[in-house]
């Protein structure tokens, strides 16, 4: 079968391909918090690998922020193929994100937030923990929402000409959307990372217990 034609199967089954491969993405995550069979198919790690992992997460995220925000920028300017380098940049950023987040949790565990600090400059104040749980959950609810969107603005993006992009597919409002659903919520991501491991305590539970954790941890 020709590239051509392979191609042309998927630009009419876009909408299909986005529902499968939303599908696979939801059932991986929440097969490392729910499913203990799924579970055992990650090695176990050390408090020192989670914490590596951690961070390497949260500089994937930051570095996939800048893509998206050049991707934005060079859409504007009508830069058409920086901006589709700079998205397709961004895909691959989040499934190196997957690769790292998914044994992480299902191996290792994952962290609660203490309203503590090893810094006397840091408030303590009593809304700060309310805060940061406000931000961790529109950071979770972001993530899961905007999954579909993102994976059907990319479905159509490599599956479509410029031409048809820009005439005959929603591609631009819906990358619109996606984009800032996605940005929006790895930059709170990152922030909720860096209170809970650099600028506040916390409690680890390792991974036999990360179901119960699964409303407050913010994947980091």
């Amino acid at each position: 079968m020709s590239t051509a034609s392979v191609r042309d199967r998927a630009k009419e089954r876009a909408g299909a391909i986005t529902v499968l491969l939303t599908i696979v993405g939801y059932g991986a995550v929440g097969g490392v918090f729910l499913v203990p069979e799924f579970q055992a198919l990650f090695p176990t790690l050390s408090r020192g690998t989670v914490d590596l992992l951690a961070h390497a997460i949260a500089a994937v995220n930051t570095v996939t922020v800048v893509a998206l925000s050049l991707g934005w920028y060079w859409i504007r300017n009508d830069e058409v193929k920086k901006h589709a380098a700079a998205m397709t940049t961004s895909f691959a950023l989040i499934l190196l994100f997957l690769g790292m987040y998914l044994p992480k949790v299902a191996g290792g565990g994952t962290k609660e937030f203490v309203l503590d600090s090893a810094y006397s400059w840091v408030p303590l104040w009593d809304w700060v923990y309310p805060a940061y749980l406000i931000m961790l959950a529109i950071h979770i609810v972001l993530s899961v929402v905007s999954v579909p969107v993102v994976l059907y603005a990319i479905v159509l993006g490599l599956t479509h000409t410029e031409r048809e992009l820009r005439t005959e597919t929603p591609h631009r409002r819906v990358g619109r959307i996606a984009a800032s659903a996605w940005i929006l919520s790895l930059v709170l991501g990152v922030f909720t990372y860096l209170l809970l491991n650099h600028l506040y305590d916390s409690t680890f539970a390792a991974a036999e217990a990360a179901t119960v954790l699964l409303p407050v941890v913010p994947g980091f």
